[in-house]
């Protein structure tokens, strides 16, 4: 498979579309800016790390190959009222399993980060399986794209577990969790269900899951709007 046809996005172009303008909704919020202590990294920091989730989305590392089988090419596939674009293969040899950049890469280093950061090693781990669980029982196969998940599953799941085992520390807990728990839940543990779907490239954290990721990482910085002290005004 040429190089050029592993980098292509997740997505439809007007559903990438719609998580750039929820991003740039979430950029404008004037009560998040403040909020960013909560999450363990400053305002800038998350932006930009938001912004290189959906830069990143764009760019597949090859870590396998699959045996070679039909696959599909140059294709939208509809799951849960999201569309997916499937790549263009004009050579192929095998399904190729690789991990995306924004989806996989990114979230990974930074949930490492934030369990550092904040010592949430066993709440980390505990909401890390409970999505993880979740997840992979509501994972799909779907042919021609891998591994999918509904979009707001991750995102749902993640606020229920984050809310419920703390509140200081929802929104790095809704980030870890959400991350590594979609990762492991829906990617990692349905790889041995990729062959025969006919994919070209099985993404680890790309087509079927980064949205779930991306939005997961939104929701980390609302809980921390939401749970942000106060600003007092001064008078005089």
């Amino acid at each position: 498979m040429q190089v050029s046809q592993m980098h292509y996005l997740p997505i439809a172009p007007a559903f990438f579309a719609i998580l750039v303008g929820i991003f740039f909704i979430v950029l404008i919020l004037r009560s998040v800016r403040y909020a960013y202590e909560s999450l363990g990294v400053s305002h800038h920091a998350a932006m930009w790390l938001l912004f290189a989730s959906l830069l990143g989305s764009f760019f597949n590392i090859p870590i396998a190959e699959l045996p070679p089988e039909q696959v599909m090419s140059n294709q939208v596939v509809d799951f849960f009222g999201m569309r997916y674009q499937v790549p263009v293969v004009s050579h192929w040899q095998g399904t190729v399993i690789a991990v995306n950049v924004g989806g996989a890469v990114i979230p990974t280093l930074v949930s490492i980060y934030l369990l550092i950061k904040n010592q949430l090693w066993v709440k980390g781990l505990v909401a890390t399986t409970i999505v993880a669980v979740i997840l992979h029982w509501t994972a799909n196969p779907v042919p021609g794209l891998g591994i999918a998940v509904p979009v707001f599953v991750p995102a749902l799941a993640t606020a229920i577990v984050a809310m419920l085992m703390s509140r200081q520390y929802a929104a790095p807990i809704a980030y870890i969790g959400g991350s590594l728990g979609t990762l492991i839940g829906a990617d990692l543990t349905n790889l041995d269900k990729v062959r025969g779907l006919g994919v070209p490239v099985a993404s680890i954290g790309g087509a079927g899951t980064f949205d779930g990721i991306f939005l997961t990482g939104i929701l980390a910085v609302l809980l921390a709007s939401f749970y942000a002290p106060r600003r007092t005004i001064q008078m005089g």
